[in-house]
């Protein structure tokens, strides 16, 4: 598995943006900066397979050939909806312990959903030819004069 750049900067946005939550939301808590951090770092893996599971799933309700096959694709999708916000918290919790509070699950649901928000319109601002060139294998500025 690579780190490619825009990882770092999902990780950094994600940062930002639980920073904001924890001055602004008295019950998100981290007792240190490292913390912070590191709840980032797994907020980046965690989001990225819940994105990953909902894709699959997405495709496969289109892709559904049966009224049945289709009806559980969607239930699916909705059983991964909240219960991604749940495994957020658990493994938080599993991981910092009391060091580190997202809130209960409404607090979860609003941070996921402006890091997302947040992670979007980050990646608005790089051209689609850095994303292509990336892809590629060719990094940034090194084919380039």
């Amino acid at each position: 598995m690579r780190i490619r750049p825009i990882d770092l900067v999902d990780v950094f946005v994600y940062l930002v943006v639980l920073g904001l939550f924890i001055q602004l939301l008295p019950a998100v808590i981290s007792e240190t900066f490292i913390l912070a951090l590191l709840t980032a770092i797994l907020l980046k893996l965690v989001l990225e397979l819940v994105l990953r599971v909902k894709k699959l799933i997405i495709r496969r309700v289109r892709e559904a050939q049966t009224g049945t096959a289709r009806a559980i694709n969607a239930i699916a999708l909705l059983l991964v909806l909240p219960g991604s916000k749940f495994l957020v918290l658990e493994l938080v919790a599993l991981v910092f312990g009391d060091a580190v509070y997202l809130g209960g699950f409404f607090q979860v649901t609003a941070l996921i959903i402006v890091l997302m928000l947040a992670r979007g319109g980050v990646r608005r601002l790089f051209p689609p030819a850095v994303d292509a060139a990336e892809a590629a294998g060719d990094p940034v500025g090194k084919s380039h004069p």
